[in-house]
């Protein structure tokens, strides 16, 4: 992955908190979370277009969750019009959703040679963060290798609570009994000056 590419024969989803804080304006060049989130999301399908004409799948959730699959960069603006941030953080659902359609997609030989990459943009803590740990250890257990699936979650805004429960989930996975550690934590600090889409697309062909 040293080109800095996406990796071919991959499967993408994105998992976009709208909870309402997500309508918070403190984005670089004074955007919202949810205008850069719907950015990112943009820059993402038209990355994977060029060598999956299928799309990616896209989660928004917040007190329940919505998907879309095949999701090609003319159908990004459609989808944010049909939502708008409200309500809460239920992310061990809609993680469960994403994860459990792998597991499934994968034991019918239908998942990608390479797997799948699984990215969600939050700026706000889960209801339940040990459902959360719950729903990924779990999953680890199902994986025959490391690099099989890979889960990173990019913080947006800056509440210290979010990014201490973020690093703790990216620490203390395999203690609690994770058999891979398959989650990466990219918090706001560690941005830098960068859009969140600049810091979606460093994040998946890091």
């Amino acid at each position: 992955m040293s080109n800095g590419s996406l990796v071919e024969d991959r499967d993408y989803t994105l998992i976009i908190d709208k909870s309402g804080s997500m309508s918070v304006g403190d984005q670089v060049g004074g955007k919202t979370r949810w205008e850069a989130a719907q950015e990112s999301t943009l820059a993402l399908a038209k990355e994977c277009e060029q060598f999956d004409p299928d799309g990616i799948t896209v989660y928004l959730f917040s007190g329940r969750f919505r998907r879309y699959d095949n999701v090609t960069s003319d159908k990004v603006t459609q989808i944010y019009q049909e939502n708008e941030p409200m309500g809460k953080t239920d992310l061990a659902s809609v993680l469960s959703d994403a994860l459990d359609d792998y597991i499934r997609r994968k034991s019918a030989g239908e998942s990608k040679p390479n797997g799948e990459t699984i990215v969600v943009i939050t700026d706000g803590e889960p209801d339940d963060r040990k459902a959360v740990m719950r729903v990924i250890i779990e999953v680890s257990r199902q994986l025959d290798r490391d690099e099989e699936l890979g889960i990173s979650l990019i913080q947006v805004g800056k509440d210290p609570k979010v990014t201490q429960y973020l690093k703790a989930l990216d620490d203390q996975l395999e203690s609690a009994g994770a058999k891979f550690d398959i989650v990466d934590t990219i918090t706001m600090d560690e941005m830098e000056d960068l859009t969140l889409a600049e810091v979606l697309m460093k994040a998946i062909t890091d």
